[in-house]
């Protein structure tokens, strides 16, 4: 089975990592975390640590559906330095399947030439960094197979956005009233 992956990063955003996570396992479906370094434990930006499933040096693009990335900072830096991660977006990208980033996560998007002419979003101050993407103002944004968001605020929102790429609309409004989510 196909399976969403979440890379960890030191300096990751912690709720926007964790948020996607476990949304994405109360619907069943599959997700790898997946650290980027030598090391499994990865420290968020408020001091949590992760301890990551997975090396990136391990994951191959064939066994993805989908990449979430999460955002914060010195996170998303960290991510988009990683050329094993770029090279798994864009070949996910090629075989359509889903990616998603969250709050600064976007400017990966852009690092892996993906959002050329997309409509995308990304944490105020980072659309400096995303300028071949048509920029949006809004709480999270779909263009495809593409979906970014604006920040923490949102990572519920956006997980649950992410799941009707994967699950029925019915089931994720299910899942939203067995989680107690109202209208955002």
């Amino acid at each position: 089975m196909k399976q969403i992956m979440v890379p960890l990063a030191d300096g990751l955003e912690e709720i926007e990592a964790v948020t996607p996570i476990d949304i994405f396992r109360r619907a069943d479906l599959e997700v790898v975390t997946c650290y980027l370094g030598d090391d499994s434990e990865v420290r968020g930006s408020k001091e949590i640590i992760f301890k990551a499933e997975k090396s990136i040096k391990d994951i191959s693009a064939g066994e993805l559906k989908g990449i979430v990335l999460p955002g914060g900072m010195p996170g998303a830096d960290n991510l988009r330095r990683n050329k094993i991660l770029l090279n798994l977006i864009n070949s996910v990208n090629n075989a359509g399947g889903l990616l998603a980033a969250n709050c600064a996560a976007p400017i990966v998007l852009e690092k892996a030439g993906i959002l050329k002419g997309k409509k995308a979003t990304s944490y105020p101050g980072f659309e400096a960094q995303m300028p071949s993407c048509n920029y949006k103002e809004k709480r999270v944004v779909k263009d495809g197979n593409i979906i970014t968001a604006r920040g923490p605020g949102v990572a519920l929102e956006f997980s649950f956005k992410i799941l009707e790429e994967f699950i029925p609309v019915a089931e994720v409004n299910n899942l939203k009233e067995k989680m107690m989510v109202r209208e955002y």
